[in-house]
């Protein structure tokens, strides 16, 4: 162990303890939830380099079977009890993050700390939150991405309900990034669950940003805070005659706001604007199961000009047993900035994997892999990090194993 993670480690164990502390005082009442997620593993690249990964700037633009080049977990606990009629439930999840397969710089820090609450006489059926934590997120497995995320600090409240569907308002605020920057305030409306058709729910999400900047004491210029507005529609569809479900999502923002309902830059003036479509397809068929996507998106820059982003891919897994499972990904992304060379990698990841059953989504996963990726000139910048790039090539192979978890 390292003398940085011999003085990590202690941090993440005295969160832990004071976890477990607290809930044991509340632990008459209700259980404590465990759980989390985390993947690790050793890898390398051919030639014995450093383990290399493969992808290009941006969400949705890294498949990420045997392309992951971190170590990551989350941990979280959950406590629930009930006073007076009211039910509270308290979270603490705390994360362990390593850039490298064995290196020295492990981060703990905490994603999330928050206490909600149901029941209260104002509002019975609404429930009530402040603090840290996860919220509204949706995402795409294979790419590792929440197009949907308005994860943060704030207050809100969720599923009141509306007669057409569940509603939801909530308010972030985050702290100086710089010295110029001063805060930044977000506040998001859902209005969710709504029934448009057998099996399929519509969800709607409205983002407003701004930030607020104080004077450069360096220089004369005075700076002002940017406003941004976002609006996402997004549409569940469960498909049984696929064993699985679609998601698609539209989505649109400018100024500070970004697409996925969060903060963008905060200074961003008003001429920047994106959009980006994305659909998502899960199944399992007996023994095939998988998950693919499309995404397309268009980034604006005011006066910058605009950079068009295409990702297409897939995941296929098929069990020869209940526990043995040979697992398939191959994805292709392209980025085209304006006035630049277009960027493309193709990468292709074959794993045999051992799991605790069958299905697509089974864990955990115990897997062995080869990743070969091939890209352009353009694309070469991006390629192998964190390794060193690859010298001018527009090829690399990679191998591994890793577990991946979640509980």
């Amino acid at each position: 162990m390292t003398q940085r993670n011999a003085r990590t480690l202690p941090k993440a164990l005295k969160l832990a303890g004071l976890a477990l502390a607290a809930s044991a005082v509340c632990a008459p009442a209700f259980a404590v939830d465990w759980g989390g997620y985390f993947r690790t593993g050793p890898g390398g690249s051919k030639k014995d380099a450093q383990r290399a990964c493969y992808g290009l700037p941006g969400e949705g633009m890294k498949y990420r079977l045997g392309n992951e080049c971190d170590f990551y977990g989350e941990f979280l606990l959950s406590q629930g009890f009930e006073k007076d009629g009211v039910n509270y439930k308290a979270h603490l999840m705390t994360n362990l993050y390593e850039g490298n397969t064995d290196g020295d710089t492990s981060k703990v820090g905490i994603n999330q700390m928050y206490v909600e609450g149901k029941g209260f006489d104002i509002a019975p059926g609404a429930n009530f939150w402040i603090g840290k934590r996860f919220y509204g997120r949706a995402d795409v497995h294979i790419v590792d991405t929440f197009f949907t995320n308005m994860s943060g600090t704030g207050a809100g409240m969720n599923e009141v309900d509306v007669g057409v569907g569940k509603f939801a308002l909530a308010y972030f605020h985050t702290d100086a990034a710089n010295e110029r920057q001063v805060s930044g305030n977000r506040i998001n409306a859902e209005l969710y669950d709504i029934a448009v058709n057998p099996g399929g729910k519509l969800r709607l999400i409205g983002t407003y940003t701004d930030g607020n900047f104080s004077d450069d004491p360096r220089t004369a210029v005075v700076d002002e805070g940017k406003d941004g507005f976002g609006f996402t529609v997004q549409h569940n569809q469960e498909i049984s005659a696929l064993g699985g479900s679609n998601t698609l999502w539209v989505q649109l923002a400018q100024g500070s706001a970004g697409l996925n309902g969060n903060f963008a830059n905060l200074s961003a003036p008003s001429g920047n604007k994106s959009w980006r479509v994305v659909d998502g397809l899960t199944w399992q068929l007996g023994a095939f199961g998988g998950q693919a996507m499309v995404m397309l998106q268009q980034d604006k820059v005011d006066g910058g000009g605009d950079t068009d982003s295409i990702s297409v891919g897939g995941r296929a897994s098929y069990a020869f047993t209940k526990h043995f499972k040979l697992v398939a990904e191959a994805g292709y992304s392209q980025r085209k900035p304006d006035g630049g060379a277009t960027q493309k990698l193709t990468k292709f990841t074959l794993a045999p994997t051992l799991s605790t059953g069958p299905g697509f989504w089974n864990r955990p996963e115990l897997r062995l892999y080869v990743t070969t990726a091939k890209w352009n000139d353009a694309a070469a910048p991006f390629m192998g990090l964190p390794a060193p790039a690859f010298n001018g090539k527009t090829k690399g192979t990679s191998y591994g194993a890793q577990v991946e978890i979640w509980f």
